[in-house]
């Protein structure tokens, strides 16, 4: 299949697809090649269904293990077990979904591109057919405002100009020509080819069909977007290990107190109901809740930033991101045209070069009394001028009336003649307009080469504006060069006239920063994110605007997607960490540069906002896909930039962060609980003792007791340091060496103290239910009290107020209540087996709270002196 239409004549295209340029395809040869091609149409991915959704919150590592728990005491007829555990597993479920749907959106994406009708002509005649009946070798006419329906090789060309964004990036159009290009020429400056999707945005033409349906540049990307594997977020993977581990502690020690049982001549199947119960009580069966609470709180906190989560787990993975690749149209420029720099040829010729520029302009203000304040006629407040017109064109207006130049009051004052305006065989607008003497003045704008070659000016000072032009190129500037003539008469040639002009400078242009991004930027790399510009812009734009944000834009660090392609994975590996521009690149260059870092171990946040930037931002760990882009983009994406600001990046950063360290403290305050309860049961059964706490009480600490603490961690605030810490490595456990010695202390110091308790209680006077009564409670103050030191693992308790968070204060205090419930209530008593306490019960307990606090703060006090050695 011929690729290379663009660099083929058009009488060789015409050729090879056997067509006519004047009478098109017949019907019947259109027919029968719609038969050979297909329809010109392109997949459409199916929309996720609310069932789907909801059973996909069961994947979840954690939700697995309570499900088998809640299986297996079902199957032992523990049915009030049973029912708590299933009904732990399905809030958490409801949770995820009721987030997931609400970001959830059906986008047909690429199919809403083809929802158009198309200008073909075919037997000689002109007619309008639904674009999906197109074939390879219709001739179509292309106009202003229309979409380009398919591939195609420019055949006539009358100033046509065509908006490529959606496929290229670029935001301004490209003028299109018929004569050929060289083969090797990047997409984005193929100027003899339309490509489908992209917009007619002035003039127009006609153009034979090269290629349709999954065959054309757009198609090519859904076919890429198709096979291009969603990387598993590092969140699940970190949860698949976590799970793992718990997973393997639950078994190992459910099976050791089974054999130990059966060695020591315990029936088999008490042994094994026994074993079970440790396995329950092992299971923190509030935790998958608790982390989708964070999760939640987090997308929501996002969202006030301006940034919608599309799945709850790229929240956390936004926190671990050290890579972004970021597009710059948009993202970090505005997307629009300013004036940069105003470059007079004589020393005050500013005004003239601006009255020049309001005169030979095609745009116009649609309320031009806005510019008139109260006396004096001063220009005031240019946000409030509605000006309509080409980027340029406005933007040269704007900076007129800025210096109270009205383009407005010019026209009336000198009106308007004759225009001559922009084509491919007059590089320049040139107006002519009539003075109040009854003279006539010339003001021309156009290409710098042009007006320079149709100016009175010497050899030297030809070269001296050279030099001026080749220095606002290298800074990635745009420029428009301007001059006029006066004259006696109106002309006999408007277009004779348009030569020994007097020469009046240049103006350069710039797509604006957005407010924001530079500080943006630097805070991305305050937090230790590496920033990486990759762009279709030209290799000058990328740099100046790199080098303005404060990104390295020196020769040797950037790269252009036609080198790029030259290298190896190996040389691009060597290479990548000192490349922090690329420009000019392609849809798979961009995939290849994802995977590039992502094979370094990085954790790589990708934005874009067109169909080309579809595949890398599926590929991408975070794909960040802009408001105003297309659904494609944002079908592909997991968080979208409601805004299209970059500033919305690291405040997402932050909130990823934020979710990371609230998961870790709710980890540290449920799992240390759960391996308390299952060591004491354990060790109890060893030691040949009666159970120290019924399965029906661990399950009632789990959930009542511990979930809404846990719940309130999610509403920690973040720490001062939380952007200055490096990120997290893509295959960084959840679990840190500070909670794992955490979880193991706290585990063994709470059994230690309540074993000895219950061992020395059964020496006594006091009845089983009493024993187990008090050890249940006990269990459940040392959850509630010691929540205040999970709340911070860098800082102890005595460096900050352990009750500043008031959900938490007043979950602790729920807590509590249900506590006395538990053991004063008549109708709990006969649930739970438990019995009143007396005073010297709950002195007792409340000792040994307070001594479990104060060792957990030791062991945080060690590891904080530690930290701060090793740094």
């Amino acid at each position: 299949m011929i690729s290379s239409w663009h660099s083929l004549p058009v009488e060789k295209v015409i050729q090879l697809l056997e067509t006519n340029i004047v009478q098109g395809l017949t019907q019947k040869e259109a027919e029968q090649r719609q038969k050979t091609y297909g329809p010109n149409t392109l997949g459409e991915e199916k929309s996720v269904s609310s069932l789907f959704l909801f059973l996909s919150q069961f994947t979840n590592p954690l939700v697995l293990v309570l499900l088998f728990a809640g299986s297996v005491t079902l199957l032992l007829a523990k049915y009030t077990d049973s029912v708590v555990i299933l009904g732990a597993m399905l809030v958490n479920a409801f949770i995820g979904y009721l987030q997931e749907q609400k970001a959830t959106k059906a986008l047909s994406e690429l199919k809403k591109v083809l929802k158009y009708k198309a200008l073909v002509i075919r037997d000689g005649i002109e007619q309008e057919i639904p674009q999906e009946h197109l074939v390879p070798g219709d001739i179509i006419l292309l106009q202003e405002g229309g979409r380009v329906p398919a591939d195609a090789r420019i055949i006539e060309s009358w100033e046509l100009k065509i908006n490529e964004a959606v496929l290229t990036g670029e935001w301004l159009a490209s003028s299109k020509q018929t004569e050929p290009v060289a083969e090797q020429t990047p997409v984005a400056d193929r100027d003899t080819m339309a490509y489908m999707g992209s917009v007619v945005e002035e003039g127009g033409g006609t153009a034979v069909i090269v290629a349709t349906a999954s065959n054309t540049e757009v198609g090519k990307i859904g076919k890429l977007l198709q096979i291009t594997a969603k990387e598993e977020t590092p969140y699940h993977q970190k949860l698949k290990r976590l799970s793992s581990f718990i997973g393997v502690a639950v078994t190992l020690a459910a099976f050791l107190i089974f054999l130990a049982g059966v060695a020591t001549g315990k029936d088999l199947i008490e042994m094994f109901t026994i074993a079970v119960a440790v396995a329950v009580a092992a299971i923190p069966e509030g935790l998958p809740a608790a982390m989708t609470i964070v999760l939640a709180i987090g997308t929501q906190r996002i969202l006030k930033q301006k940034g919608l989560v599309r799945h709850m787990a790229s929240a956390e993975t936004l926190g671990s991101t050290s890579v972004i690749a970021t597009d710059k149209t948009l993202t970090l420029t505005e997307g629009r045209m300013e004036v940069e720099e105003i470059v007079p040829f004589v020393k005050n010729g500013r005004e003239d070069i601006l009255c020049t520029a309001a005169l030979a302009n095609r745009a116009f203000i649609e309320n031009p009394s806005a510019m008139f304040s109260a006396q004096g006629g001063s220009a005031f407040g240019g946000e409030q001028w509605r000006i309509i017109g080409k980027p340029t064109d406005t933007a040269l207006v704007r900076a007129a009336m800025e210096a109270g130049i009205s383009k407005t009051v010019l026209e009336k004052e000198m009106p308007l003649i004759f225009k001559i305006p922009f084509s491919s065989k007059t590089p320049y607008t040139a107006s002519f307009h009539q003075t109040f003497q009854g003279t006539l003045q010339c003001h021309v704008a156009g290409l710098p080469e042009a007006i320079l070659a149709l100016s009175l000016l010497s050899q030297e000072e030809k070269e001296r504006m050279a030099k001026k032009l080749e220095e606002l190129a290298q800074r990635g500037l745009r420029v428009i060069a301007f001059a006029k003539k006066e004259l006696s008469r109106i002309p006999h040639s408007f277009h004779q006239e348009v030569s020994r002009l007097q020469f009046l400078g240049l103006i350069a242009f710039k797509d604006p920063l957005r407010k924001g991004a530079k500080e943006a930027i630097r805070e991305a790399k305050e937090a230790g994110v590496r920033i990486i510009l990759v762009t279709g812009d030209h290799p000058l734009t990328a740099r100046a605007v790199a080098e303005e944000l404060g990104i390295d834009g020196g020769r040797e660090t950037m790269m252009e997607g036609k080198e790029l392609e030259r290298l190896s994975d190996k040389e691009l590996q060597r290479r990548l960490p000192y490349i922090s521009i690329f420009a000019r690149v392609e849809p798979s260059h961009k995939l290849r540069i994802i995977e590039a870092w992502q094979a370094k171990g990085e954790v790589v946040a990708m934005t874009g906002d067109g169909v080309n930037d579809a595949p890398a931002l599926k590929k991408a760990d975070i794909g960040l896909a802009l408001g105003s882009g297309t659904d494609v983009a944002k079908e592909a994406s997991d968080l979208i930039l409601l805004t299209d600001d970059f500033a919305i990046i690291p405040a997402a950063i932050r909130e990823g962060r934020l979710i990371i360290d609230n998961i870790r403290k709710i980890i540290t305050y449920l799992v240390s609980g759960s391996f308390t309860e299952t060591i004491l049961i354990g060790g109890s059964l060893l030691a040949g003792l009666p159970l120290p706490v019924t399965a029906l009480q661990i399950l009632w600490i789990n959930l009542a007791e511990d979930v809404l603490p846990g719940a309130a961690l999610a509403f920690e605030k973040p720490q001062k340091d939380l952007m200055k810490r490096k990120p997290l490595k893509k295959h960084e456990s959840l679990l840190t060496g500070e909670m794992k010695a955490i979880i193991f202390f706290v585990s063994v110091i709470s059994d230690v103290l309540l074993f000895l308790l219950f061992w020395w209680l059964l020496q006594g006077e006091y009845s089983l239910s009493h024993i187990q009564t008090l050890i249940f409670v006990g269990l459940g103050l040392n959850s509630l009290f010691y929540v205040f030191s999970i709340r911070n693992l860098r800082e102890n308790i005595w460096r900050y107020n352990p009750l500043s968070n008031p959900l938490l204060v007043g979950a602790v205090v729920f807590g509590i209540s249900l506590l006395f419930l538990a053991v004063y209530a008549p109708f709990m008593q006969t649930l739970l087996k438990t019995i009143p306490l007396s005073l010297f019960d709950w002195i007792l307990l409340g000792g040994l709270t307070i001594l479990d606090v104060t060792m957990i703060e030791t062991m945080k006090w060690i590891f904080i002196k530690r930290e701060k050695l090793i740094q």
